[in-house]
């Protein structure tokens, strides 16, 4: 079984969550919560697919992302106290959302048939910005130029799924094994509080 048309879904789900609740304190309604939701699940995955040219867009060209992402906005509505109470529930959503995006980015790119440097990038831009979009519009400074390791997490599992393709190994268990990266990177560096080097 395929695993990567799963992955996708899953992905767009944990994302649209971690939208949604990211306007949890700031009084918006339903509406105002889904279309957080939706923006930050659509959002780098479609500015990808027009910078690749690669139409119709993803979400466009099949309704079971749109199920997703309503999926994981009624989630964020129906639980958002008990999710709430979680400290670092967006934070988790989010982690997740750019681990198995970055991953698909790459695949999706080297589809299309990019070199692999190009699909390294999209890798990264599918994944983070999701995020950049979702703390601009509830007026955050962006994660991506906070001191913490996000975007080079998202780069790093991404060259490693390219290494790892290039010797040989079977998609699927790439794919999990990248992904995993990604994930493992960015909680390991949030709970050291590890970050790179300051520019002066």
């Amino acid at each position: 079984m395929d695993i990567q048309y799963p992955l996708e879904l899953i992905g767009t789900f944990m994302f649209a969550i971690s939208g949604a609740l990211a306007v949890q304190d700031r009084e918006h309604d339903l509406f105002g919560a889904g279309f957080t939701g939706f923006i930050t699940a659509i959002g780098g995955g479609s500015l990808r697919d027009i910078i690749l040219g690669s139409y119709p867009l993803v979400w466009v060209g099949d309704v079971w992302f749109l199920y997703a992402i309503f999926l994981g906005i009624l989630t964020a509505f129906l639980f958002h106290r008990s999710l709430g109470k979680l400290r670092r529930t967006l934070f988790l959503f989010d982690t997740f959302g750019i681990g198995f995006f970055t991953i698909l980015g790459v695949e999706k790119a080297l589809s299309l048939g990019v070199q692999v440097e190009i699909a390294a990038i999209m890798g990264m831009f599918s994944a983070v910005m999701g995020g950049v979009i979702r703390d601009t519009l509830t007026n955050e400074v962006p994660i991506l130029f906070r001191r913490e390791v996000y975007a080079s997490a998202c780069l790093a599992g991404a060259i490693i799924y390219l290494v790892l393709n290039h010797f040989g190994l079977d998609r699927d268990p790439n794919m999990l094994i990248s992904i995993g990266i990604v994930i493992i990177i960015r909680l390991v560096a949030v709970k050291y509080k590890l970050s790179l080097p300051r520019l002066e």
